[in-house]
């Protein structure tokens, strides 16, 4: 999730959160496992808004920045999607890239286990399952940290069975194999679960001569004829939905790829088989 709100005043106590965890999966990206200090809910596909004042410490590679000392105690919010399954109640799980030029995630990137931020007490969006039917497949289509809903997604269907309760598929672009978040939670439940597909896609193959899966763009798959095999179910506007999640622009062509095999994204009043978040 790419929105931003305003920097506001810290009021006393606004720090209602503490970081327990952080895995780094690579240079520029990472898990922030959040811990609230009261009670948090959430529907998977939700986000959430983790918040520092601009006094907080930053990294010293970011791009330069300026801002006035007056603003040391006004609190940098930033709205991201939740990763961790509805079930969780130990912490709140965040899948975030870091970005130089950015106020908030240098900011981020600096804490360690214990430090406290802000944490939204109230997660939101229509990014859900809500609006699907039981029984039909799901296709969950992402490019780099917008597979963060979609792993909220499989671990709460995953709840008390280890696989998910209905047929479906995570199609998965990064630019490098290293920047495959998840990946080897989601080849585990590939392996497992007969009814679960997790199809990893590398763009720029050239600079990483580790990785001998599927390159390209993420959307083009979407036009191959052997797509449907490799997810394991037929990509019918009937039987199946599609999420989309991530780079705008593959998130446009995708749409419009989808579109012409019959998926419609619909109206508010009337849900369509298309379910769309772009991430900036």
């Amino acid at each position: 999730m790419g929105t931003t709100d305003n920097a506001v005043p810290l009021s006393k106590g606004a720090y209602n959160a503490t970081l327990i965890e952080r895995v780094d999966v690579a240079p520029r990206l990472a898990i922030f496992r959040v811990r609230p200090d009261g009670d948090f809910q959430f529907k998977a596909g939700q986000f959430n808004v983790l918040g520092l004042t601009y006094g907080s410490p930053r990294l010293l590679d970011a791009d330069p920045e300026e801002w006035d000392q007056g603003q040391a105690e006004r609190l940098i919010r930033r709205a991201y999607s939740i990763s961790s399954g509805s079930q969780e109640r130990e912490f709140v799980e965040f899948y975030i890239s870091l970005l130089g030029s950015g106020q908030l995630t240098p900011r981020l990137f600096c804490l360690k286990a214990g430090d406290r931020l802000f944490l939204g007490t109230k997660a939101v969006g229509v990014f859900t399952l809500d609006r699907v039917p039981p029984g039909k497949n799901l296709l969950l289509v992402g490019t780099g940290t917008g597979l963060a809903p979609y792993m909220s997604m499989v671990r709460t269907l995953a709840l008390g069975q280890g696989c998910p309760a209905r047929p479906m598929a995570v199609l998965h672009g990064a630019r490098y194999s290293w920047d495959l978040g998840y990946r080897a939670e989601l080849e585990s439940l590939d392996r497992a679960c007969e009814g679960f597909s997790y199809v990893p896609v590398v763009s720029n193959p050239r600079n990483d001569l580790s990785w001998n899966g599927l390159t390209g763009r993420l959307d083009n798959f979407l036009e191959l004829p052997g797509i449907e095999r490799r997810v394991g179910f037929t990509l019918n506007p009937d039987s199946c939905h599609v999420f989309l999640c991530g780079n705008p622009g593959m998130v446009e062509n995708a749409t419009s790829i989808l579109r012409g095999r019959g998926f419609d994204p619909g109206s508010h009043k009337e849900p369509g088989n298309l379910h769309v978040e772009k991430y900036w």
